[in-house]
């Protein structure tokens, strides 16, 4: 028998494929297609992501966010080079060193955050440490949005990170794992937060907005992605049967289904922070601002919580715990939590 789980709040990628989604992979499997993404639904996916983001960019797809963030990192770096991130950047925690890998061997400078963003006055301190040889030379700024820890870079945020940028001779790199999430939180167009405000590259997950795999690299310069589909085959990124990457992609723009999945993930994590504020004993670490809530609560209070079955990450340190809800989380689950925490809450 397999094993089944309920609902869960660990994390988005515990979600199924949204019906629409997998009703598209089932429509275009009954045709046959080109290969390694020579087909006709692929070209179709592209061209309606360039309406999206209103611009003649070029696109990729690939499998998973651990090739597209390490594979545009290495298109925009030599192996001498840094890259300036958050130092709770998922490049960083949580790609088992691919971006070094990938790009043979550029090295990731890390600045403290509160919250998760990084500032321009991170950016050049780390830019301007220091300028002699025997230092891996800046050549690019990896923002996360939404980031890891569940805030989102405002556009005047990242308008203030672009003007640094210019001035440090800097690219900038956009780890959008949760993209989908950011745009929907600010109300604004994914152009908005993107070249419109300097970013070079972006790396647009569909797997955490409904998708079964997939993601996108687009190179809002064009000359940046000169020979990327090399970099892509050689790493084992080139699909055979693009198509159904493609399809999942086709199916998540058709009327706007990646805004109304992510838009639902965000307002069930605004609710889960609304019932907690009734609940002794528990804080909220950061501003929820996308899909994601961060706790801070007793130990004892955690592993209570855990006896009963429910699964969260936590990863921030003793007290802490990750909530990250997706495109089918319910109210009724959310309230299912909320009571067993309230009532191992009312015993501590």
């Amino acid at each position: 028998m397999y094993e089944k789980i309920n609902e869960q709040f660990a994390s988005d990628n515990y979600s199924q494929i949204c019906p629409e989604v997998l009703e598209k992979i089932v429509e275009l499997n009954q045709d046959n297609a080109q290969a390694y993404g020579n087909d006709y639904y692929t070209k179709y996916a592209a061209d309606k992501l360039r309406e999206l983001f209103e611009t003649d960019c070029e696109i990729f797809f690939v499998f998973n966010g651990t090739a597209a963030n390490s594979l545009s990192l290495a298109a925009l770096c030599n192996s001498y080079h840094s890259i300036i991130c958050s130092e709770v950047a998922h490049i960083e925690t949580d790609e088992c060193g691919a971006p070094e890998f990938f790009s043979n061997g550029s090295k990731l400078l890390l600045a403290k955050t509160d919250d998760g963003k990084l500032k321009p006055e991170d950016i050049v301190h780390l830019a301007t440490k220091r300028d002699d040889i025997h230092y891996p030379k800046p050549k690019v700024i990896s923002i996360t949005q939404s980031t890891e820890l569940g805030t989102v870079y405002t556009i005047e945020e990242l308008k203030a990170i672009k003007e640094v940028a210019n001035k440090h001779n800097l690219l900038i790199q956009m780890d959008g794992a949760r993209f989908a999430n950011a745009v929907t939180s600010l109300n604004c167009t994914p152009a908005d937060i993107t070249w419109k405000v300097g970013v070079d590259v972006l790396c647009f997950s569909g797997t955490k907005n409904g998708m079964a795999m997939g993601e996108i690299v687009i190179f809002f310069d064009r000359k940046l992605a000169v020979d990327f589909d090399y970099r892509c085959k050689q790493a084992g990124q080139l699909a055979s049967k693009m198509k159904f990457i493609s399809a999942q992609w086709i199916a998540l723009l058709e009327n706007e289904l990646w805004k109304r999945n992510a838009t639902h993930a965000n307002n069930m994590a605004k609710y889960f922070e609304e019932q907690l504020s009734f609940i002794k004993n528990i804080q909220i670490k950061f501003p929820v601002q996308s899909n994601s809530v961060f706790i801070e609560a007793p130990v004892k209070i955690l592993e209570e919580i855990k006896k009963k079955n429910w699964i969260f990450y936590s990863f921030i340190g003793a007290g802490g715990a990750r909530f990250v809800f997706s495109w089918n989380s319910t109210k009724e689950r959310i309230d299912e939590f909320i009571l067993d925490l309230k009532n191992i809450s009312s015993l501590s």
